[in-house]
Formats: structure tokens, C-alpha cells, sequence
């Protein structure tokens, strides 16, 4: 039983790490291979395919300049304590999790990259920023769904193997990057949880905010729970969502509550 986040845009390189422990990207050999297409790039390049400031293009343009192998705890750190986005703080990891919830997630939490293509929690990363839906040319054609194949399904399938529990994959990914995972090859049945929120108890629906900090919070929880099974699923009460059987299907279980107010 594996659960698949997406990573995050916004980085934390500085605060201390809550473990010593680490591992190596599987797929380190494809990202060397995209970096060198990407310092072929310029600032002004990086600002149009991503969409992004001037600034930050510069940065991206420095910081794959800068990757070097092999990586390090001087020169890389851990994916769960490196993201730092709305799933990363619904999870917060780096506060409540112990030793031996580290070791739980690396054999059941996988993070999906257009760089890295999976990533464990513990495999040291350099910082980067290229979003899989990003259309970046190579040998493999126009994109990084190209590029990826079937690499990141071939992958998970041997970690789903390898994982404790039934051969269930709980899609906690946005639909950016799950695209890059092939269902119909998958060795598993998926399961994406939905979350939704209502102000006054009518009607509900997807806020972006929450439902990001949900699918961190829902992986963090399924960690320190050590859940090993599908109905255990729906005992997930994190953030306040309680299970909806008459809204949820059996591969998409819904979770519902009244939003909290504004800045709350």
C-alpha cells in the first residue's frame, strides 16, 4: 500500500533536519540527463516556459548550473524535510514525526517530480524547480510526460510490490502529476481521496488551499497510523474532515467538513 504526493514549489534549505537518516534517488541517471538540457537554458528561456519573475528565473538558471553529483547531506538534503508547499505543512514531518515514522514513510509515501520522477521521503535532493506539466523538449519528445514514459509507473509498481498491505496505490497527487503515471500499467488498484468544504453545510465543493494541506495531512496520517488496509481509510478524521459514504465510490472516497473561517 503506497500513497503518491506531489511536490512543492517553495523550498526549505535552511531549518534544521529532524533526522540523520537519507537515501539516494533511484532515478538520479535520468535527472543528470535533464539537467543537462535544462542549463542549455537562459533566465529569459525559464521565464517563458515556466511562467515565472525574472528573479526567480535567474535562481532556477543558477541552480541548475549548480547540481552536482554525487549528493551529499553537505550539498543535498531529504525530499519530506526539503518541500516545503501546502501538502509538506499539512503533513508537517519535520514536527511530528518520529524516527521510526521516517522509516515507516520511506517504504510507503512516494513523491512524484519532473526532475527526480519519484523520489522516497529520504532521498537527498538539490534544489530545483521544473513542474512536470512544464513542455521541455528532448529526446524523448516535447514534454516531461515524454521524457518519463513509462520510468515512473515501471517504479512504483516495484515499490508497491515491495510495500506493506494490499496493492492499493492512494492517489494523494494533483492531477499535473498523476498524469505521469500510467493507471492501466499500474500492479494496483487506485484510490483518490477527495476533500471537500462547505461554509454553511449545503454545498460543498474543492478548495485548492485546503485540500492541498489535506493530502499532506491524510500521508502524514497514514504513516503514523501504519494503515494496512482500504477500510481503514475511512477513519481519517485530520483537519476536521470526517468521511462521507453517501458522496464517496469505492475508488473515490469523499471527505467533507464546514470550512474554519477565513485566516483560520
Amino acid at each position: 500500500m503506497l500513497s503518491v504526493l506531489s511536490p512543492a514549489k517553495s523550498l526549505d534549505l535552511e531549518s534544521p533536519l529532524a533526522t540523520k537518516k537519507f537515501s539516494e534517488p533511484r532515478l538520479l541517471g535520468e535527472a543528470e540527463e535533464l539537467v543537462g538540457v535544462m542549463v542549455t537554458k537562459t533566465p529569459a528561456d525559464l521565464q517563458q516556459m515556466m511562467g515565472i519573475s525574472p528573479s526567480l528565473a535567474e535562481t532556477n538558471v543558477e541552480r541548475f548550473e549548480d547540481f552536482t553529483t554525487p549528493f551529499t547531506t553537505k550539498n543535498a538534503r531529504p525530499a519530506i524535510l526539503t518541500f516545503a508547499g501546502d501538502v509538506y505543512m499539512g503533513m508537517d514531518a519535520a514536527n511530528s514525526f518520529a524516527e521510526r515514522d521516517f522509516t515507516e514513510a520511506q517504504k510507503t509515501v512516494r513523491i512524484l517530480s519532473g526532475l527526480y520522477g519519484v523520489l522516497r521521503p529520504l532521498d537527498l535532493m538539490q534544489p530545483y524547480r521544473l513542474e512536470m506539466g512544464i513542455k521541455v523538449k528532448t529526446s524523448s519528445g516535447k514534454d516531461l510526460y515524454s521524457y518519463w514514459g513509462n520510468r515512473i509507473t515501471e517504479q512504483l509498481n516495484a515499490d508497491i510490490a515491495a510495500s506493506p498491505g494490499p496493492d492499493v496505490l492512494i492517489n494523494l497527487a494533483s492531477n499535473e502529476y498523476f498524469k505521469s503515471v500510467r493507471p492501466a500499467s499500474l500492479d494496483a488498484r487506485v484510490v483518490s481521496p477527495t476533500f471537500l468544504d462547505s461554509a454553511d453545510g449545503d454545498k460543498y465543493r474543492i478548495v485548492s488551499f485546503f485540500a492541498k494541506r489535506a493530502r499532506g495531512s491524510m500521508a502524514g496520517w497514514l504513516v503514523q497510523n501504519r494503515v494496512r488496509t482500504l477500510k481503514a481509510l475511512s477513519d481519517f478524521d485530520g483537519m476536521g474532515y470526517k468521511f462521507d459514504p453517501d458522496r464517496s465510490t469505492a475508488d473515490k472516497p469523499v471527505f467533507t467538513r464546514i470550512s474554519p473561517p477565513p485566516g483560520q
